[in-house]
């Protein structure tokens, strides 16, 4: 179907050129157009990503947002935590990308954001803040409820924090730290709406039902990661990427 006036740049920004084909492929798993309209994202928001890791998000998001918008890159810590040193940085790739390309990438603002850096954008000033399969990151860091904290401060009255992690089975029991990469989705809303969010919307659009949670690796024996590498690798490869909830939340006080 073709994009609405409205939607018409974000549909332009997912279906760029200068993309990296590599990610682009993960598309039919991650569906950029319909998360990022889901989240509300216009040209003109100011949009805050969590650790944008590969620049999955980034290569949509900066140019979508470079003429009237503001995007903040919220990269991890390299004196951190062993997570927030895996974010620390660009790949390689991806830094030679942006470098390359100033009339897409020139208007990144970058911030840290970790356990003891919580200022990930000027207090109140996000429309909406996003973060991609980090929750289970921060329970396994056994900091939570301070990086829910720092995000609820760099919001304004009313913004979204769109929230995507692995989900696990509503009958297991939580894993406090998350170990596995898998979240119950009942737990996940109850320890955000503890930081003063209300859920106001789910998507199931990244679900995936082949995906039963309980690997040899976790969620990171499914693609992308192949942590069996050559292993049943074909079995896990048709199986696809992990089951995702997303969660939409507003911040309410």
């Amino acid at each position: 179907m073709a994009a609405s006036p409205a939607s018409q740049p974000l549909h332009e920004a997912v279906n760029a050129p200068t993309r990296d084909p590599d990610l682009v492929r993960r598309d039919s798993a991650r569906h950029p157009y319909e998360l990022l309209s889901f989240y509300g994202v216009t040209p003109h928001s100011t949009v805050v990503e969590i650790w944008p890791g590969s620049g999955y998000w980034t290569e949509i998001l900066a140019p979508l947002l470079r003429a009237h918008g503001t995007y903040y890159a919220a990269m991890g810590v390299a004196d951190g935590t062993k997570v927030e040193r895996e974010y620390a940085r660009w790949p390689a790739a991806m830094q030679a990308k942006i470098d390359a390309h100033p009339a897409l990438y020139d208007q990144i603002h970058y911030t840290q954001f970790g356990h003891d850096h919580p200022d990930l954008a000027p207090a109140g000033s996000a429309d909406v803040i996003l973060t991609f399969r980090n929750v289970h990151n921060w329970m396994k860091d056994n900091d939570a409820p301070a990086m829910l904290a720092a995000v609820h401060k760099a919001l304004r009255t009313g913004g979204i924090f769109g929230v995507e992690d692995h989900r696990a089975r509503p009958t297991s029991p939580q894993d406090p730290a998350a170990r596995s990469g898998y979240v119950r989705q009942d737990y996940a809303i109850a320890l955000i709406e503890r930081a003063g969010f209300k859920l106001v919307g789910t998507s199931e659009v990244a679900a995936n039902p082949k995906d039963t949670t309980d690997w040899p690796k976790g969620v990171w024996t499914l693609p992308p990661t192949y942590a069996l590498g050559a292993v049943d690798h074909a079995k896990y490869q048709a199986i696809g990427e992990g089951d995702n909830f997303e969660l939409k939340f507003q911040k309410v006080d």
